[in-house]
């Protein structure tokens, strides 16, 4: 018989641990299975009626839209998406939240502090296009610096780093696009993980550099230069003089030294992507343990991607203020506003992958999303790149795409991203590293070059605090400079992405 695991007592399904082949009968329910069933996927415990709650995580995931005999497979093609309840509780298990920070001793971490009392967990050189148009000279440049071994004698600077994107002109000077650039470039640019940085621009875009400095000050504006293309004489001139600039500030970047740090100087971004019928069971629920350990030292965990928490809110607005409810349910409301604009819902995710893994809807995803976010109160809601400046769990809001959500986040300050993924990912991130968690054996061994931890042995006695123990630990070790995966083959460059909200002109 296939092993299955069930979630919760008042679950109407099971999950299935290891592939069922046709014929089996995982429930001994005397129901056979008519095809073979991979991993993840969910079989009915009971008889479902059309129209009946599909209960997993001992929430509402979705109604059968089909009669459901018992030991059946549920999947899309009998089970579909419903509103679901918006009686929130608001602060009802706030108490409870406050309890559940666990008692630790405090930790530290070795990092770079910087003037300003923010910690670093990477010194790196920052190249920043303040448009599309200057993109290719800062990729060149460092690009050449590097090939150049322009860091052989700075052993403190972990890397040049080129933050290129597609927008910064042919749009409105102001409003929320505007808002997002605008806090993603200066986030990145006074990141405690960047040592110096260069703006490099064209000289006639919407995205001014002067423009900036006028709205955020001198915060951080210590350690940044800028320059345009149209001033230096070209294309060639200025790759030649970011080079030179470089150079110039190497000694300085490379003068800092880690040292001892505490805890509650990390602030983690919490990522999953690629998600599947495992994710809400062993790496989600584990970083969520590692969340509450961040917490519990003082420090400072973000979750994000809000199409990915839709159908789970209630559990974030039962550990909250009220204040904190109104915006968060104020931005559940205009994302459901805007998906419906673009013709979508917000069951437009999951993706085909994360169905091909298992699961059905967003309200499944979204119960097993919110599970990285431990069990600790919910202390602050901040909007896309906004500075985050308060201790314990918050809120960003981000779209659920990877690169983008995980962009703010860091330009937000997140030195750290924790990614979990179940069908697999690439995703690497500067200037803060990402740590990736598979959420099964199988993907850990497909993918040993991209996967940090495995987090496939909770299905086979490993508990979830023994996990959730191992990624904290290994959060410690990648900030004090242990190389990640995705740091070691180079990622992270593309997959700077700045949200893009408003039309193109």
């Amino acid at each position: 018989m296939a092993e299955v695991l069930i979630l919760n007592p008042a679950d109407t399904v099971a999950v299935l641990t290891a592939r069922a082949a046709a014929g089996a009968d995982p429930l001994d329910l005397g129901a056979p299975l008519p095809a073979p069933l991979s991993a993840g996927h969910k079989i009915a415990r009971v008889a479902m009626a059309p129209g009946t709650p599909v209960v997993k995580f001992g929430q509402i995931i979705g109604l059968a839209t089909e009669t459901i005999a018992a030991g059946a497979h549920v999947h899309s093609h009998n089970c579909a998406f419903s509103d679901h309840d918006r009686g929130y509780a608001v602060g009802a298990d706030l108490a409870q939240a406050e309890a559940a920070v666990p008692a630790m001793a405090p930790r530290s971490f070795m990092g770079y502090l910087r003037g300003d009392g923010r910690v670093g967990t990477r010194n790196m050189v920052a190249l920043c296009a303040t448009v599309n148009c200057s993109a290719t000279v800062i990729r060149h440049a460092a690009q050449e610096l590097m090939a150049e071994g322009a860091l052989t004698d700075f052993p403190n600077v972990d890397g040049i780093a080129a933050f290129a994107h597609g927008t910064g002109c042919g749009m409105a000077a102001a409003g929320r696009g505007a808002d997002n650039l605008e806090r993603v470039l200066w986030g990145t640019a006074t990141h405690p993980n960047v040592g110096a940085t260069i703006f490099v621009g064209l000289g006639c875009e919407v995205m001014q550099l002067a423009r900036m400095q006028a709205r955020f000050g001198d915060a951080g504006a210590e350690r940044f230069h800028g320059l345009t293309i149209q001033e230096m004489g070209g294309t060639r001139a200025t790759i030649e003089k970011i080079k030179a600039e470089v150079r110039r500030l190497l000694p300085q970047v490379n003068a800092i030294t880690r040292q001892p740090c505490p805890v509650s100087a990390l602030t983690i971004g919490l990522q999953c992507g690629g998600s599947d019928g495992f994710s809400g069971i062993t790496a989600n629920p584990a970083l969520g343990v590692a969340s509450d350990m961040i917490v519990a030292q003082g420090g400072t965990v973000i979750l994000s991607e809000t199409p990915e928490i839709h159908g789970a809110e209630q559990l974030l607005l039962r550990r909250t203020t009220a204040d904190v409810a109104e915006k968060l349910t104020s931005c559940l409301a205009w994302w459901e506003d805007y998906a419906a604009q673009g013709g979508g819902s917000m069951d437009n995710n999951p993706s085909p992958g994360n169905k091909q893994g298992g699961i059905t809807t967003i309200l499944e995803k979204s119960l097993g999303a919110v599970a990285k976010a431990g069990s600790t109160p919910l202390r602050a809601y901040y909007d896309y790149a906004e500075q985050v400046t308060a201790k314990g769990l918050v809120y960003m809001d981000t779209p659920g795409y990877d690169p983008v959500s995980a962009t703010g986040q860091i330009a937000g300050g997140a030195q750290l991203v924790v990614f979990t993924t179940g069908r697999g990912s690439a995703f690497g991130s500067k200037p803060a590293p990402t740590i990736k968690i598979a959420t099964s054996d199988r993907l850990f061994d497909a993918m040993p070059e991209d996967m940090d931890l495995n987090a496939g042995d909770v299905l086979s006695g490993v508990s979830l605090a023994e996990k959730g123990a191992q990624i904290f630990e290994e959060i410690l070790r990648v900030a004090s400079g242990a190389v990640t995966k995705s740091e070691a083959q180079g990622l992270g460059d593309n997959e700077f992405l700045p949200w893009q909200v408003g039309a193109v002109m």
